[in-house]
């Protein structure tokens, strides 16, 4: 029998330490798979204890019952929101109030003149003058942020404040999230 001294162009010893290097490297393997099946067996083994096929597919079945039920309060809930932001729409939830001196022998910023707005830039505009004599009101419709009567400096200040206190808003939510990520 003739032992060659070289396999496929290779030394043979090359080829024998090659095939060892790769019996160590699959047998590593080899635990690392075995280390992973002994601990899936445990997880299996923990959710398994001590119930049977029927106990795990009751508590399967009422799971998914309370997830139908969420289903359907998130359903109800959506409507309702729809709901209320359809009605909050209509609300006054725009504020523009400007303080001033009427009258010039009078002191303290007594005269005010507030705005209130709804989402369309729709409401009033309530001024109230105060002098020695007494306190004059006057309300004025605005409709999408305009008037058809003539305004005052103090009535378009306020307007314009209500119509910017969504920029102030979003303005001061970008400050605080920028001061959260430093």
């Amino acid at each position: 029998m003739i032992l060659a001294d070289t396999v496929f162009g290779l030394n043979i010893q090359l080829v024998v330490i090659i095939l060892l290097l790769l019996i160590i490297i699959l047998f590593i393997g080899l635990i690392v798979t075995f280390n992973k099946m002994q601990t899936m067996a445990r997880k299996y083994y923990s959710l398994t204890s001590g119930k049977n096929a029927k106990d795990l597919e009751s508590i399967m079945l009422t799971r998914f019952k309370e997830m139908d039920k969420v289903k359907s309060r998130m359903k109800r809930f959506t409507e309702d929101h729809k709901g209320f932001k359809g009605h909050l729409d209509t609300c006054y939830n725009k504020m523009g109030l400007v303080k001033y001196d009427a009258f010039d022998n009078m002191a303290g910023e007594l005269s005010y003149s507030l705005a209130l707005l709804n989402a369309d830039n729709s409401g009033f505009v309530i001024t109230s003058m105060h002098s020695k004599q007494g306190c004059y009101s006057y309300a004025k419709e605005i409709i999408k942020g305009e008037s058809y009567l003539a305004l005052s400096k103090e009535e378009k200040a306020a307007i314009g404040k209500a119509l910017t206190v969504d920029e102030e808003i979003e303005k001061m939510k970008t400050e605080v999230e920028e001061e959260d990520i430093m």
